[in-house]
């Protein structure tokens, strides 16, 4: 029964981790020709799904290793090792990704138009990102 529970957590953090970001797509392509007022919205909305992403991946972290502890699997499975690896570069990409970028519209004088296609761009990377370690942890291929 603990085991469920930890692994319905698990499911409930990768989905607040994901998809929130899907809502961003069309909001950064509005950033680069909103109005103060609105663009200020678009910013804060942001924020607010990095922040979330952030959290529920901590969540999503600890579900995993507790569940990796409960289960039948050992850490040097190959898709728990390459799920790993994968959250790591998403942890230093989402880092160097969107607070920079998001700093950038504070600015005066800041192109928008290039930050607001440079964040789409880190969106979908990002998304490939999350959606590849959610593919190893769905499929659990074995790589070796």
């Amino acid at each position: 029964m603990l085991y469920r529970l930890l692994l319905y957590i698990h499911i409930v953090s990768a989905v607040l981790s994901i998809g929130p970001f899907v809502v961003l797509i069309p909001m950064a392509k509005k950033l680069g020709v909103a109005e103060r007022a609105e663009q200020q919205a678009c910013l804060a909305a942001f924020r607010f799904v990095i922040r979330l992403a952030k959290h529920a991946g901590h969540v999503l972290v600890a579900s995993g290793i507790l569940l990796v502890m409960a289960g039948k699997w050992p850490w040097t499975t190959s898709w728990i090792a390459v799920t790993t690896l994968i959250l790591l570069s998403s942890l230093w990409f989402l880092a160097r990704a969107f607070s920079p970028t998001l700093r950038a519209f504070e600015g005066a004088g800041q192109d928008r138009a290039k930050a607001a296609q440079k964040l789409g761009r880190a969106i979908w990377i990002y998304l490939a990102i999350l959606l590849t370690m959610l593919w190893f942890m769905v499929t659990k291929p074995v790589l070796w």
